[in-house]
């Protein structure tokens, strides 16, 4: 027998994968592939559900006077200032628990933001302060660092829990 001939009968005799086995294969990496999609839009959903009311109650303008201390930030997502004062003024609140000290937005985008920081008579790039009670105990103007906005914070924290 010739060489060639060899190799063509080694060829022929290797069984053929079968159409069952190559649907089946199919079918697990198509239903491996599903799961994956599933889990990853799931997580997706959570995080944005919980990224919503996260944002929801930081903008809840309503939660002053309600028996906590509470710093407001007058806030213009549009501007770099008011965002650079968000993050030092998050980065200071570290310090507190929610129970401690609430921090809110006034987004001066929004109706409601607008109209809470034209009733105190204030602009972006503004922390308001408030005593438990809702009544404006202090206003911070102006751009300032997580250590001058810790000090500052503090103090409003030491005046509420001593009254």
């Amino acid at each position: 027998m010739s060489k060639s001939r060899k190799n063509q009968n080694r060829k022929s005799k290797s069984p053929a994968p079968s159409r069952t086995a190559r649907t089946r294969r199919e079918f697990f990496t198509w239903a491996r592939n599903g799961a994956i999609g599933a889990a990853a839009v799931a997580g997706g959903g959570y995080f944005a559900v919980g990224s919503f009311r996260a944002y929801a109650a930081e903008h809840d303008l309503t939660r002053v006077g309600q028996g906590k201390p509470v710093v407001v930030q007058v806030h213009d997502p549009q501007c770099p200032t008011c965002t650079a004062l968000q993050k030092q003024a998050r980065k200071a609140l570290k310090g507190f628990g929610e129970c401690d000290l609430v921090y809110l937005v006034a987004d001066v985008t929004t109706q409601e933001g607008r109209a809470f920081a034209v009733s105190h008579g204030v602009g972006n790039v503004t922390l308001l302060l408030f005593d438990g009670q809702g009544g404006l105990r202090q206003t911070v103007e102006g751009m300032r660092q997580s250590n001058e906005l810790d000090a500052i914070f503090k103090t409003h924290h030491g005046a509420f829990a001593a009254s």
